[in-house]
């Protein structure tokens, strides 16, 4: 017989959830590129007599195994490359300073200072932070063998090696990445489609996000080169219109949702072929086979797939008839200066980086008064857990230690019970791939996999063996305590003032979208697409934000928990918005000047609300108007929005 578990026994919701791997398909490809990547390097530098020259290389790769995350081929050369430059001068520093007591802890703390700041810019520069810390940090605590310029030529060559793996296929792909991209964005809108007034508000929220999340991974692929092609790439300008033209079926999908009519399953399926054309190129029979639309809300949808349709069936593109929606990128340079200044400028670029750089410093002083062996690996792991923009820095410091025990389990093995020497390269091809197979599921599967590979990796330089493992397990905790404390709980600094200010902002942006879909000053539609997508992308990342916080413990964890519902609340006034507007579009009657003031004034004050509150409260909101008006889903979505915010 079955009986359950005491509640006291039960594992809190917080652990399990940072403990359950995420459901992530394995990328093949990166798979073997880890494999080859690292293994060859350390095969040559066996068979040339310098296997510590093979093993800094394959340091290297595995600095660009870690970033090999994009799957458009443009866009990888920066993604591994730019981490790469930043490495060899990360690498250069260390080993500079390399066993100059004080001078060291002076400059790994300031270089860590400058791969905090670095690292608020974007993904690219996160990444090229991360790396310039880790190798500086490597150079700093190992002997690197060879003249200066050695350590950093062999580091980046093994991690170009990765590029120029993934690179190999590029002629005979080229722009295969980015036209799949595309189809699964037009899979997701199909998907959003038969969830479409089907009663199921969370399977259609789940779409939604799923369309978002799709969205802006397919508009950063295509857009990122547009300023360096200026128009001139009919792939990329192919790609865009054609992500363009799937944006007013995302515009539709709330009116059909809240219509409370399921779609006709012709609809989706129109979407799923356009998909198919979009990734092979061929159309196919053109015309989207589709019933008569009825309702106002049935030919929105109708009009727009048959727009997308014509789009994607079209044998040529004008890039001058192609609206941006987005806004077109700045040039390299300007983009550039901006960077440099916003991080110059910026208080949560300073508070970063004087956080990292507090934390790297503290544990450089600790190994310099305490005798600790190879006392690099305390400031790798303060390097890899305080990364806020990697996930809750209190998870993964939990993560780092689960996961530094038990790639320790498979390092004794391998050091306790394989020769020195040429077992190292299958050991490696074996190894190695776990890496990118690991890493979707999570930060503590992808530390268990890194673990043993650096291991045997540092083993080549200083041949330890199984003396190596009981060290690194006291420096990873004491790495993990020292980023708790001086980097977490520190700092006052909370998340749920960071997520009620960008909420707050959120629903602002909300008033002002309904003041330039309604109001007297209207803007254009792609202005208005513009502001629409700004707003999910918003919403996204405050959505993830929250999620990481649902990771932490009692209180921060509990607080997240009663949050949450808000956010989904803001969500829904969005996309109640936008269906205002498109029922407008096709042949509702306009709400009057003073209906659109109001709600935009109930948005404001729930705005203001939110900015000011630490705990949940009630936010008043004058919600008359007439029943059968476009705004009135609105209303409705704005006062469940002040009951959740309510006292219970």
């Amino acid at each position: 017989m079955s009986r359950e578990f005491p509640i006291g026994r039960t594992p809190p919701d917080w652990l399990v959830r940072n403990l359950r791997p995420q459901p992530a398909p394995v990328n093949w490809p990166a798979v073997a590129r880890a494999a080859l990547a690292m293994a060859l390097p350390l095969a040559i530098g066996l068979a040339v007599d310098r296997p510590s020259y093979g093993a800094l290389a394959a340091m290297g790769a595995l600095n660009g195994v870690i970033s090999d995350t994009a799957a458009a081929y443009r866009v990888r050369i920066p993604t591994i490359a730019i981490p790469q430059l930043f490495g060899a001068v990360g690498v250069t520093v260390g080993s500079l300073v390399y066993g100059h007591g004080w001078v060291a802890v002076a400059a790994v703390t300031g270089v860590a200072l400058v791969s905090g700041m670095i690292s608020t810019i974007g993904a690219v520069a996160s990444a090229a932070g991360l790396v310039l810390l880790l190798t500086c940090v490597v150079g700093a605590g190992l002997p690197m063998p060879g003249d200066w310029w050695l350590a950093p030529l062999l580091m980046s060559g093994g991690g170009l090696l990765v590029l120029l793996l993934a690179l190999l296929a590029w002629p005979l792909r080229s722009g295969v990445p980015e036209r799949a991209a595309v189809a699964d964005t037009y899979r997701t809108v199909a998907e959003l489609l038969a969830t479409c007034g089907g009663g199921s508000t969370q399977a259609y929220d789940d779409a939604r996000h799923n369309v978002t999340r799709s969205l802006n991974q397919s508009y950063d692929i295509v857009l990122a080169h547009r300023a360096r092609h200026h128009g001139r790439s009919p792939e990329l300008t192919r790609l865009l219109a054609q992500l363009n033209a799937i944006t007013p079926v995302v515009e539709a999908a709330p009116a059909a949702h809240l219509s409370g009519t399921p779609l006709p399953p012709e609809v989706p399926d129109a979407v799923r072929h356009l998909a198919a054309a979009v990734e092979t190129g061929h159309p196919g029979p053109t015309g989207p086979k589709l019933p008569t639309p009825t309702t106002e809300t049935a030919r929105a949808v109708d009009h727009a797939l048959r727009h997308a349709a014509e789009v994607v069936t079209s044998p040529d593109v004008d890039p001058r008839g192609i609206d941006d929606r987005l806004g077109r990128p700045a040039t390299l340079g300007t983009r550039a200066a901006r960077a440099l200044r916003g991080v110059t400028l910026s208080a949560a670029s300073w508070r970063y980086g004087l956080r990292l750089a507090l934390c790297i410093g503290l544990a450089q002083i600790l190994v310099s008064l305490i005798p600790v062996p190879r006392s690099y690996w305390v400031a790798l792991t303060i390097t890899f857990v305080l990364k806020p923009d990697f996930g809750s820095v209190f998870s993964r410091a939990l993560l780092r230690a689960l996961g530094t025990v038990g790639g320790l389990v498979i390092a004794a093995a391998v050091l306790a019970e394989v020769p020195r020497g040429w077992w190292d390269v299958p050991v490696l091809l074996l190894l190695a791939p776990l890496i990118p197979a690991f890493t979707p599921r999570g930060y503590g599967y992808q530390t268990a996999a890194i673990t043993p590979v650096i291991l045997l990796l540092s083993d080549v330089l200083n041949r330890q063996g199984t003396a190596l493992l009981l060290p690194r397990l006291v420096d990873s905790l004491m790495g993990c305590a020292i980023a708790l404390v001086a980097g977490y709980l520190l700092w006052p600094e909370s998340w749920h003032t960071r997520v009620g200010d960008r909420l707050a902002d959120a629903v602002e942006d909300t008033a002002r979208y309904v003041e330039g879909a309604f109001g007297p000053d209207a803007v254009d539609p792609p202005a208005r697409a513009r502001m629409r997508r700004r707003l999910y992308r918003d919403l996204s990342a405050i959505r993830t934000e929250f999620q990481r916080a649902l990771t932490e413990p009692p209180p921060t964890g509990r607080r997240a928990a009663a949050w949450w519902p808000l956010v989904v609340a803001v969500e829904r006034i969005v996309d109640a918005t936008t269906a205002a507007r498109v029922r407008v579009k096709y042949g509702a009657t306009r709400p009057s000047a003073a209906e659109v003031t109001q709600v935009v004034r109930q948005l404001r004050e729930l705005a203001e609300g939110v900015r000011n509150a630490e705990t949940l409260y009630e936010v008043r909101t004058d919600l008359t108007g007439p029943a059968d008006s476009v705004l009135e889903p609105l209303r409705q979505e704005v006062a469940a929005a002040r009951a959740i915010a309510s006292p219970h």
